[in-house]
């Protein structure tokens, strides 16, 4: 009785370990960015992706664990040749990933290795596209013309190439002597282009500044002789004023009898002045007709200068 009893207990361990090996082995918990290739037989059955997922024990297999993630990968140094027969060495980094599971494992063994191979290939012929001087220039064209190139080969490989980086162009120790001459020459010219716009600019600025100056001056001659004219004009008015005033006034006194007398008596004295200026200057002297003698032409003036003074005194008392 005893060994029934041991063999059932013997029945159910065993079958409490199987189940705990069956329930195990049909249970996969997959992580994010991964997927499992399951096989059924050796034969492709289906992809697990990030979750839960259920096998049939001892029927079922992964076949294949794949990254989904970015990877980066180093593509090694080469020797391409360019357009104009230059010898360059390239080595760059290519960035990739899986997209198709189950491409990148049954359609080719080694996808990594086979995606760095078609890049150096690629980047050899697009190099060979091109002459030295674009390689440095034209590099983001020819990255991206190489990851069109990868791309549309490795279609059939489940894998797409996100972006190609050229890390290193290293030509000819010679060919890097004359692109260094040439540089030279260059930076020499942009200093010489340099040099003379700045004598221009300095001459202009020069020319402009005389010219300026000469503006200047002429404006404040013009206004000078403005000026001037204007005060000359100021003062002819003022002097016809002053004389235009004086005639008004020895105007009013003439028409009176002192004033006739004073006129009078300032024709005399300019007319003995006159005739002595005459005599000193000649020893001709012409007088009037009716009046003959110097002595008269005097004692005309005294008897008129008496005469007023006579007033004066009779006008004084």
């Amino acid at each position: 009785m005893q060994e029934i009893l041991d063999l059932v207990f013997n029945f159910w361990v065993g079958l409490a370990i199987l189940a705990i090996v069956l329930v195990k082995t049909s249970i996969r918990f997959v992580p994010q960015n991964r997927a499992y290739v399951v096989e059924r037989f050796g034969k492709y059955n289906t992809t697990m992706e990030a979750g839960l997922n259920f096998l049939v024990p001892f029927i079922d297999k992964v076949g294949y664990d794949r990254s989904l993630k970015e990877k980066a990968v180093d593509v090694p140094s080469q020797s391409a040749i360019t357009r104009d027969n230059i010898s360059l060495v390239v080595d760059g980094v290519l960035y990739l990933k899986v997209i198709d599971p189950y491409k990148a494992s049954y359609g080719v063994d080694d996808y990594v290795y086979a995606v760095t191979q078609l890049a150096q290939t690629t980047m050899r012929s697009e190099i060979g596209k091109i002459e030295l001087d674009k390689t440095f220039e034209e590099r983001e064209v020819l990255n991206t013309n190489i990851v069109a190139a990868i791309n549309e080969a490795s279609e059939p490989w489940g894998v797409q190439v996100l972006r190609y980086e050229i890390k290193d162009i290293e030509p000819p120790r010679t060919v890097l002597d004359a692109m260094e001459r040439q540089m030279k020459a260059e930076r020499e010219k942009r200093a010489v282009i340099l040099e003379s716009e700045g004598h221009r600019q300095s001459a202009i600025n020069v020319a402009e500044g005389d010219k300026r100056a000469v503006v200047l001056a002429a404006e404040a001659d013009k206004a000078e002789q403005i000026l001037r004219a204007e005060g000359e004009a100021q003062a002819i008015i003022a002097v016809a004023d002053a004389k235009a005033k004086a005639l008004e006034v020895v105007g009013a006194i003439a028409i009176q009898e002192t004033g006739q007398k004073a006129v009078q008596l300032e024709l005399a004295e300019q007319a003995i002045a006159a005739r002595q200026a005459i005599a000193k200057e000649s020893s001709v002297v012409l007088l009037s007709d009716d009046k003959t003698g110097a002595s008269s032409i005097v004692a005309e003036a005294m008897t008129i200068i008496n005469a007023l003074n006579k007033n004066q005194s009779g006008e004084a008392a």
